[in-house]
């Protein structure tokens, strides 16, 4: 009898151990990089003249005060709560700085062409192409669904056309051209 609870035990457990990896490798994968218009709350404890907001510049940088310019375009909370204390550790010795997101307005995509609602949508969550469609309302009557692009532009500079067919997805087919959508991407509806 103690076996089969100890058996009962350790099931629980090992269902209970996945659930834990499962949650934290989508937490990783979801890990949102900050964009230019997004508003962040720099606060450091115990100092209340170093808390205040601010605005991630056209540039990517932001500004605060005793740390000057820190990037914070494309990185992380995390990564960028790490700079602002190295840099910080010079005047205030073990600081404890929080970094915090108050609005996500620099991640937007575009949808445009023959769309019901073309124009910038402001995303606060993760975005597949299907969604953003469905967003700007559809798909109007002479749209040509299986010439759908959705063009990115690369940290370099660089542009690329990316295909997607609205009409094989709708079906159920192609379902990995259906993919997630990254700040400042443009789905083109010829």
């Amino acid at each position: 009898m103690k076996r089969m609870f100890d058996l009962k035990k350790s099931w629980k457990l090992c269902i209970f151990a996945g659930f834990l990896t499962m949650i934290s490798s989508a937490h990783a994968q979801e890990e949102y990089k900050l964009n230019a218009g997004d508003i962040l709350l720099v606060s450091v404890w115990k100092e209340e003249e170093l808390t205040r907001e601010v605005l991630v510049r056209p540039d990517g940088g932001i500004s605060f005060p005793l740390v000057g310019q820190v990037q914070a375009a494309g990185r992380t909370t995390e990564d960028v709560q790490a700079s602002v204390v190295a840099k910080l550790s010079e005047f205030v010795p073990d600081a404890v700085v929080t970094v915090a997101v108050l609005s996500t307005n620099g991640n937007k995509v575009y949808v445009l062409g023959k769309v019901a609602r073309p124009g910038e949508y402001v995303v606060n969550k993760q975005l597949d192409v299907m969604q953003a469609l469905a967003l700007a309302g559809g798909l109007t009557t002479f749209a040509a669904e299986n010439k759908v692009r959705i063009l990115r532009r690369h940290s370099n500079g660089t542009q690329r056309a990316i295909p997607f067919r609205y009409g094989a997805v709708k079906e159920g087919a192609s379902l990995e051209t259906n993919i997630v959508l990254q700040s400042g991407d443009t789905v083109v509806v010829p």
